[in-house]
């Protein structure tokens, strides 16, 4: 069984001209299992091959932890520049090896009842269009959008979405409660205006029989409200007239809330007495128990 190597150990030929050339870092001495020029090298190499520092560092039997203490030391700026460009190709080559997993798959074993018995191709779709999607994003975009987006795009994308919110916000007029209730009163006169519109038609087609009816209702209500004080608004209120129906003609009428004493005083939020909204709440059990703390305790 034959299985493919891991990119970040796999050693690829590296051609001439593709690193740059590079004075290494000088030592105060030279030791054979020290960062030698030709370790410094090899290193470089292996990090352009792998793309990775551990795999570059166990290459050349060095640990990872030398190559950045290396990488620190006076007179290593040369090789912090070749580090970088044997970095970036060795990006590039991984991004190779991902586009090959992603097009032929990637061999594995197949077990049953715990003894080998072959090897299957494994398809990765997922890899295959991230790996599209970044390398042609014109083609292949995201969401269906004209293009798609590295991660670097996406971070732009996200500072400017935050940037417009921000300018969107310090444009929008705060409203105040003046221009809130002027709105609602131009909503109520729109609605009174429609009603008007509306009244005629209705009345014309009503007959004679409900026009009559109306006539001696509002006669009756005429009376029962004279009798009883009532003022020409309240009249209004409970039925309208013959003249001028109310949406409310047969709403039955509502007791109002008793006034407050004080213009300042707010009218009272509970309902006068005698309304119920329900059942009414069970008196409470007879107290059997009595203690020496009771007024009423009686031995």
């Amino acid at each position: 069984m034959t299985r493919r190597k891991d990119p970040r150990s796999a050693r690829l030929p590296v051609s001439a001209g593709e690193l740059p050339a590079f004075t290494p870092v000088p030592r105060r001495c030279n030791r054979h299992d020290g960062w030698t020029p030709t370790r410094q090298r090899g290193f470089i190499e292996a990090l352009a091959d792998t793309g990775s520092v551990e795999a570059a560092a166990r290459a050349v039997d060095m640990s990872s932890v030398g190559a950045y203490h290396l990488r620190r030391q006076a007179g290593a700026e040369e090789f912090r520049a070749a580090w970088e460009a044997a970095l970036a190709l060795g990006i590039q080559r991984i991004e190779d090896v991902a586009m090959d997993r992603a097009l032929n798959g990637t061999e594995e074993p197949v077990y049953s009842y715990g003894k080998l018995i072959g090897t299957r191709i494994k398809h990765n779709d997922r890899l295959l269009m991230f790996m599209l999607r970044n390398r042609a994003p014109q083609r292949f975009a995201a969401g269906g959008g004209p293009k798609g987006l590295n991660a670097v795009g996406q971070m732009q994308l996200d500072k400017l979405k935050k940037q417009w919110r921000a300018e969107w916000e310090a444009q929008q007029h705060n409203v105040t409660p003046a221009e809130v209730r002027a709105s609602i009163e131009r909503k109520i006169i729109d609605i009174r205006r429609r009603l008007e519109r509306e009244r005629p038609p209705r009345r014309a087609a009503l007959s004679e029989e409900p026009l009559a009816a109306f006539a001696r209702f509002a006669e009756l209500r005429d009376r029962d409200l004279a009798a009883a004080g009532a003022d020409e608004a309240t009249r209004t209120m409970v039925g309208g007239t013959l003249d001028t129906p109310t949406h409310f003609d047969n709403a039955p009428a509502t007791p109002a809330l008793p006034a407050p004493e004080r213009e300042d005083e707010e009218p009272p939020r509970h309902p006068p007495e005698g309304w119920s909204y329900g059942k009414p709440k069970p008196a409470p059990p007879p107290k059997t128990v009595w203690t020496l703390k009771d007024e009423s305790f009686d031995p």
